[in-house]
Protein backbone atom coordinates (compact mmCIF):
# COMPACT_ATOMS: atom_id res chain seq x y z
CA UNK A 1 0.00 0.00 0.00
CA UNK A 2 1.00 3.31 -1.10
CA UNK A 3 1.95 5.50 2.19
CA UNK A 4 1.07 8.97 0.58
CA UNK A 5 -2.67 7.73 -0.29
CA UNK A 6 -5.19 7.14 2.55
CA UNK A 7 -7.93 5.32 2.36
CA UNK A 8 -9.98 7.00 5.12
CA UNK A 9 -11.75 9.91 4.00
CA UNK A 10 -11.40 13.15 4.80
CA UNK A 11 -12.72 14.79 7.96
CA UNK A 12 -16.22 16.56 6.86
CA UNK A 13 -15.72 20.23 7.11
CA UNK A 14 -16.68 22.07 10.55
CA UNK A 15 -19.24 25.11 9.92
CA UNK A 16 -16.79 28.25 10.43
CA UNK A 17 -13.71 26.81 10.66
CA UNK A 18 -11.14 27.75 8.07
CA UNK A 19 -10.83 25.76 4.63
CA UNK A 20 -7.16 25.10 3.93
CA UNK A 21 -6.52 25.18 0.07
CA UNK A 22 -3.60 23.80 -1.97
CA UNK A 23 -1.12 26.08 -3.25
CA UNK A 24 -1.82 25.13 -6.44
CA UNK A 25 -6.01 26.01 -6.48
CA UNK A 26 -4.84 29.24 -7.11
CA UNK A 27 -1.83 30.44 -9.60
CA UNK A 28 0.70 32.85 -7.83
CA UNK A 29 0.32 35.30 -11.46
CA UNK A 30 -3.98 35.77 -10.64
CA UNK A 31 -3.30 36.73 -7.51
CA UNK A 32 -0.18 38.81 -8.00
CA UNK A 33 -2.70 40.35 -11.27
CA UNK A 34 -6.01 40.59 -9.00
CA UNK A 35 -3.84 42.42 -6.35
CA UNK A 36 -3.01 45.33 -8.91
CA UNK A 37 -6.40 45.81 -9.67
CA UNK A 38 -7.84 45.89 -6.91
CA UNK A 39 -10.41 49.27 -6.10
CA UNK A 40 -9.65 50.99 -2.95
CA UNK A 41 -12.30 51.08 -1.18
CA UNK A 42 -11.80 54.02 1.48
CA UNK A 43 -9.38 56.77 0.50
CA UNK A 44 -8.29 59.62 3.05
CA UNK A 45 -9.44 63.34 3.15
CA UNK A 46 -6.37 64.47 1.81
CA UNK A 47 -5.55 61.76 -0.85
CA UNK A 48 -9.42 62.24 -2.24
CA UNK A 49 -9.03 66.22 -1.96
CA UNK A 50 -5.09 65.65 -3.82
CA UNK A 51 -7.63 62.91 -6.45
CA UNK A 52 -10.03 65.97 -7.08
CA UNK A 53 -7.65 68.61 -7.56
CA UNK A 54 -5.64 65.97 -10.16
CA UNK A 55 -9.16 65.49 -11.99
CA UNK A 56 -10.02 68.98 -11.76
CA UNK A 57 -6.59 69.88 -13.91
CA UNK A 58 -6.84 67.06 -16.44
CA UNK A 59 -10.37 68.15 -17.44
CA UNK A 60 -9.42 71.81 -17.88
CA UNK A 61 -6.71 70.23 -19.75
CA UNK A 62 -8.71 68.17 -21.92
CA UNK A 63 -11.16 70.88 -22.40
CA UNK A 64 -8.47 73.70 -23.42
CA UNK A 65 -7.06 70.90 -26.00
CA UNK A 66 -10.46 70.68 -27.53
CA UNK A 67 -11.02 74.04 -27.30
CA UNK A 68 -7.74 74.61 -29.75
CA UNK A 69 -8.76 71.69 -31.78
CA UNK A 70 -12.40 73.14 -32.34
CA UNK A 71 -10.71 76.58 -33.39
CA UNK A 72 -8.43 75.38 -35.67
CA UNK A 73 -11.61 73.17 -37.22
CA UNK A 74 -13.82 76.26 -37.23
CA UNK A 75 -15.13 77.07 -40.88
CA UNK A 76 -18.37 78.11 -40.38
CA UNK A 77 -18.33 82.16 -38.77
CA UNK A 78 -21.78 82.73 -39.69
CA UNK A 79 -23.52 80.61 -36.69
CA UNK A 80 -23.01 82.15 -33.32
CA UNK A 81 -23.77 81.34 -29.58
CA UNK A 82 -23.53 85.22 -28.14
CA UNK A 83 -25.26 87.68 -30.31
CA UNK A 84 -23.59 90.02 -32.01
CA UNK A 85 -25.41 92.94 -32.39
CA UNK A 86 -25.58 93.36 -28.15
CA UNK A 87 -21.53 92.93 -28.24
CA UNK A 88 -21.37 94.93 -30.73
CA UNK A 89 -23.20 97.53 -28.77
CA UNK A 90 -21.05 97.22 -25.76
CA UNK A 91 -17.96 97.98 -27.95
CA UNK A 92 -19.16 100.68 -29.05
CA UNK A 93 -20.06 102.09 -25.30
CA UNK A 94 -16.43 103.28 -25.24
CA UNK A 95 -16.43 106.40 -26.80
CA UNK A 96 -13.44 106.62 -28.73
CA UNK A 97 -14.35 103.42 -30.51
CA UNK A 98 -15.87 104.56 -33.76
CA UNK A 99 -15.71 101.82 -36.27
CA UNK A 100 -15.79 98.01 -35.36
CA UNK A 101 -14.45 95.59 -37.86
CA UNK A 102 -16.77 92.76 -38.73
CA UNK A 103 -14.45 90.22 -37.59
CA UNK A 104 -14.27 91.86 -34.10
CA UNK A 105 -17.74 90.94 -32.45
CA UNK A 106 -17.54 87.63 -33.82
CA UNK A 107 -13.67 87.40 -32.55
CA UNK A 108 -15.18 88.87 -29.19
CA UNK A 109 -18.28 86.40 -29.06
CA UNK A 110 -16.08 83.39 -29.13
CA UNK A 111 -13.93 84.92 -26.50
CA UNK A 112 -16.70 84.79 -24.26
CA UNK A 113 -18.02 82.10 -24.99
CA UNK A 114 -14.47 81.03 -24.01
CA UNK A 115 -14.16 82.48 -20.83
CA UNK A 116 -17.90 81.88 -19.63
CA UNK A 117 -16.94 78.28 -20.58
CA UNK A 118 -13.70 78.32 -18.64
CA UNK A 119 -15.61 79.67 -15.41
CA UNK A 120 -17.98 77.14 -15.51
CA UNK A 121 -15.63 74.69 -15.57
CA UNK A 122 -13.74 75.78 -12.55
CA UNK A 123 -16.58 76.83 -10.36
CA UNK A 124 -18.45 73.07 -11.39
CA UNK A 125 -14.84 71.71 -9.72
CA UNK A 126 -15.46 73.52 -6.68
CA UNK A 127 -19.24 72.64 -7.03
CA UNK A 128 -17.92 68.50 -6.63
CA UNK A 129 -15.81 69.57 -4.05
CA UNK A 130 -18.45 70.51 -2.14
CA UNK A 131 -20.28 67.04 -3.54
CA UNK A 132 -23.34 68.84 -4.73
CA UNK A 133 -24.57 68.74 -8.68
CA UNK A 134 -25.85 72.01 -8.88
CA UNK A 135 -23.77 74.92 -9.44
CA UNK A 136 -24.15 77.85 -7.41
CA UNK A 137 -22.76 81.48 -7.23
CA UNK A 138 -20.76 80.50 -4.52
CA UNK A 139 -18.73 78.16 -6.58
CA UNK A 140 -18.16 81.18 -9.90
CA UNK A 141 -16.90 83.39 -6.84
CA UNK A 142 -14.91 80.22 -5.33
CA UNK A 143 -13.20 80.38 -8.81
CA UNK A 144 -12.76 83.60 -9.32
CA UNK A 145 -10.91 83.65 -5.98
CA UNK A 146 -8.87 80.77 -6.92
CA UNK A 147 -7.23 81.99 -10.23
CA UNK A 148 -5.16 84.68 -10.39
CA UNK A 149 -6.41 85.68 -13.93
CA UNK A 150 -9.98 86.25 -12.42
CA UNK A 151 -8.38 88.49 -10.00
CA UNK A 152 -10.40 91.67 -11.92
CA UNK A 153 -13.63 90.01 -11.11
CA UNK A 154 -12.76 90.28 -7.43
CA UNK A 155 -14.94 92.74 -6.43
CA UNK A 156 -17.60 92.01 -8.93
CA UNK A 157 -18.38 88.54 -7.60
CA UNK A 158 -17.86 89.29 -3.97
CA UNK A 159 -17.80 86.28 -1.61
CA UNK A 160 -19.60 84.87 1.49
CA UNK A 161 -17.29 85.70 4.41
CA UNK A 162 -19.19 83.56 6.91
CA UNK A 163 -18.32 80.84 4.21
CA UNK A 164 -15.50 81.83 2.84
CA UNK A 165 -13.97 81.34 6.29
CA UNK A 166 -15.26 77.98 6.87
CA UNK A 167 -14.03 76.96 2.89
CA UNK A 168 -10.56 78.47 3.30
CA UNK A 169 -10.01 77.11 6.46
CA UNK A 170 -11.10 73.73 5.08
CA UNK A 171 -8.97 73.47 1.68
CA UNK A 172 -5.91 75.16 3.75
CA UNK A 173 -6.39 71.66 5.83
CA UNK A 174 -6.96 69.79 2.83
CA UNK A 175 -3.83 71.34 1.54
CA UNK A 176 -1.59 71.20 4.18
CA UNK A 177 -2.32 67.07 4.75
CA UNK A 178 -2.07 66.83 1.30
CA UNK A 179 1.37 67.94 0.99
CA UNK A 180 0.68 71.12 -1.48
CA UNK A 181 3.44 73.83 -0.14
CA UNK A 182 1.67 77.24 0.85
CA UNK A 183 2.90 80.90 0.23
CA UNK A 184 4.13 82.90 2.76
CA UNK A 185 2.28 85.61 3.75
CA UNK A 186 1.99 88.53 1.16
CA UNK A 187 2.87 86.25 -1.79
CA UNK A 188 0.09 85.08 -3.72
CA UNK A 189 -1.47 81.60 -3.87
CA UNK A 190 -0.88 79.81 -6.65
CA UNK A 191 -4.05 77.99 -8.62
CA UNK A 192 -4.16 74.50 -8.14
CA UNK A 193 -6.14 74.57 -11.13
CA UNK A 194 -3.33 76.52 -13.17
CA UNK A 195 -4.03 77.30 -16.51
CA UNK A 196 -3.02 75.08 -19.48
CA UNK A 197 -2.00 76.38 -22.63
CA UNK A 198 -1.57 74.11 -25.88
CA UNK A 199 1.68 74.23 -27.40
CA UNK A 200 0.88 75.36 -30.90
CA UNK A 201 2.77 72.98 -33.48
Amino acid sequence: MDPTKSSTPPPPPVMGAPVAYPPAAYPPAAAAGAAAYAPQLYAPPAAAAAQQAAAAQQQLQMFWAEQYREIEATTDFKNHNLPLARIKKIMKADEDVRMIAAEAPVVFARACEMFILELTHRGWAHAEENKRRTLQKSDIAAAIARTEVFDFLVDIVPRDDAKDADAAAAAAAAAAAAGIPRPAAGVPATDPLAYYYVPQQ
